[in-house]
């Protein structure tokens, strides 16, 4: 109960009023089918060579086992965005950790092998970090979410009680595809300038930038020339489009990007329904 209370809060603190207008706008999003927004953002990657990672929700994974096979069987990577797409913020220290296990678990018995973590929304409190620890996860993708981290241009640890912690964390940029789209109402051409800016400021810096691109938008035919003219100037820019897991241990291992990349670029898109019912079924 408290999961639910505590998701049903979040969304009203945060989008309020707009809720009704949100599942109108999610509804329409899915009439396109979720294997088709897949394939849509394989046949631009492919082009590019580059790499999508990712976070789903767990307890949606287990109704789509076909499209869980989909991703897994592709060059693209998934991890962890939860058992249950609800806010940490309100859960307490035990019903995270009941969460992550879960999701872990649920992973685990698709054998699927997770090595990375985003929590929902990005929401993290002081005792998130430990349980990640606990589960062994090589690296985080939402921590770097917060401001004080957007000027970083490497991965980093933070402070886990008394030591650096074992995972690393990646700065995860402001400019999402639900920021620029259903926020800024940006038209594709803005989107595309954004976008490209941010990678541009990372080749100067030789560093890394992460973009949260979900796929039930950038999937979208209308939005596929976004992905696709930033795939295109970042290759110009002469970029690297690995997988999360792929450049975190690369980095490990040569402190540089590979093939002499001038700078690294993390495609990651949330997934947290596969269908419209899904996306209702977050209330229970």
């Amino acid at each position: 109960m408290r999961m639910k209370t505590g998701w049903l809060r979040y969304l009203m603190s945060r989008r309020g009023t707009r809720t009704l207008q949100q599942f109108i706008h999610m509804a329409k999003l899915h009439r396109t089918p979720f294997e088709t927004l897949l394939k849509n953002i394989f046949d631009v990657t492919d082009q590019y060579k580059a790499s999508f990672t990712f976070p789903i929700v767990a307890s949606a994974a287990t109704k789509s086992p076909e499209l869980i096979r989909m991703i897994a069987k592709s060059p693209h990577e998934i991890a962890a965005h939860g058992f249950k797409h609800v806010s940490y913020r309100y859960l307490s220290k035990a019903e995270q950790e009941t969460d992550i296990k879960r999701c872990t678990s649920a992973f685990a018995q698709m054998c699927i092998t997770i090595h990375g973590f985003r929590a929902p929304y990005n929401n993290y409190t002081d005792y998130t970090p430990g349980l990640l620890e606990r589960r062994h996860f090589v690296w985080d993708g939402g921590i770097g979410y917060h401001p004080k981290y957007w000027h970083l241009t490497r991965p980093f640890r933070i402070q886990v009680d008394d030591h650096q912690s074992a995972f690393v964390c990646i700065p995860l940029s402001e400019w999402s595809d639900d920021r620029m789209i259903d926020q800024q109402h940006m038209s594709n051409q803005q989107m595309i300038k954004t976008l490209c800016n941010t990678m541009k400021r990372a080749a100067q810096e030789h560093g890394i930038v992460m973009f949260d691109l979900h796929p039930i938008r950038i999937g979208q035919y209308r939005y596929l020339d976004v992905l696709r003219q930033m795939l295109a100037l970042g290759s110009e820019l002469g970029g690297w489009f690995p997988t999360v897991t792929e450049a975190v241990n690369y980095w490990h291992m040569h402190q540089q990007w590979k093939n002499g990349a001038s700078f690294c670029c993390l495609l990651t898109g949330d997934i947290d329904n596969f269908s419209f019912a899904d996306y209702l079924l977050r209330l229970t």
